[in-house]
């Protein structure tokens, strides 16, 4: 039954409508959505291991892109989008932690949670919210600039990871 699973899931990685599936996937799991890229990055690396590199950039550019939507959320629409959005994945605890948490340590919480199970909505939500200020720019430019160094190291390990061990997968 899981040879199977996986088989369909190959050919569905491999499809046509793979790349814009994931793209989906990757803007608006940055904001809104419960399940991460890797679902459809992962499979799609395995059918098309030349391409790993280029489907984990696209995947980042996408997921960067929804991490504006989710800043956005959060600097002008917390009352109405986000406090739902947290309080739905019962997230309100940890955002309140968080947004103290970016006074002290700002651009790193968002680095470093590429490497976390906290959702990625719950860090660009709370940016906005906290209107994360790096001491050098303006809070669009910080927050872009930390989102792509989180998604970018977690879409390269994502990447690197199947193609290190396809041979034992298969």
């Amino acid at each position: 039954m899981l040879q199977a699973l996986y088989e369909r899931t190959l050919r569905l990685a491999a499809g046509p409508n793979a790349l814009p599936a994931l793209l989906a996937v990757s803007f608006v799991e940055s904001s809104f959505f419960p399940i991460p890229p890797d679902i459809l990055l992962i499979p799609m690396i395995l059918a098309r291991p030349r391409d790993a590199w280029r489907l984990a950039a696209l995947c980042m550019l996408a997921s960067v892109a929804g991490g504006l939507l989710g800043y956005a959320i959060g600097y002008f629409l917390f009352d109405a989008i986000g406090r739902p959005i947290l309080e739905f994945y019962n997230a309100m605890d940890r955002y309140e932690t968080l947004k103290a948490g970016f006074q002290e340590w700002g651009v790193w919480i968002i680095v470093l949670k590429g490497m976390t199970p906290i959702p990625y909505k719950l860090i660009t939500i709370a940016s906005g919210v906290a209107q994360f200020i790096s001491a050098c720019s303006s809070p669009p430019r910080s927050c872009r600039a930390a989102c792509a160094s989180s998604c970018s190291l977690r879409c390269s390990g994502t990447s690197a990871m199947p193609r290190a061990t396809s041979s034992s997968v298969a």
